[in-house]
């Protein structure tokens, strides 16, 4: 029984478990499978990073507080985020991954770390 490589469908010769015929066909293959398919997806995927890197870069301290006209001058978009947090008080928390933001009074915000999400 013949194998064919699953990129160019070309004969497969060696192990048994062999997939591809050499590894330019491998990166090829799981390259294109683990790609955003999607223009939709590579824009919201763009947007949660650049969020994540913005609350990173104004966050050096764990807990910063900020204003909303700061956020949306580096280019936050408030819309797009990765999960919430209600804390015991009622607040909501919305993280980008690991970095988050809790809005507060007069459009201010207090920026979160990962290790205030536990």
């Amino acid at each position: 029984m013949d194998k064919f490589c699953l990129y160019c469908n070309h004969p497969i010769k060696g192990r048994a478990d062999k997939k591809f015929c050499d590894d330019n066909c491998r990166n090829i293959y799981n390259n294109q499978q683990n790609s955003d398919t999607t223009n939709l997806m590579r824009n919201i995927n763009n947007a949660l990073r650049r969020n994540r890197r913005i609350l990173f870069e104004l966050n050096p301290d764990g807990k910063t507080k900020i204003s909303k006209s700061k956020l949306i001058e580096k280019g936050f978009q408030f819309s797009y985020h990765t999960g919430t947090k209600t804390t015991k008080t009622g607040t909501t928390c919305f993280f980008c991954y690991d970095y988050g933001y809790q809005p507060l009074e007069n459009d201010a915000f207090l920026l979160l770390s990962s290790k205030d999400k536990e």
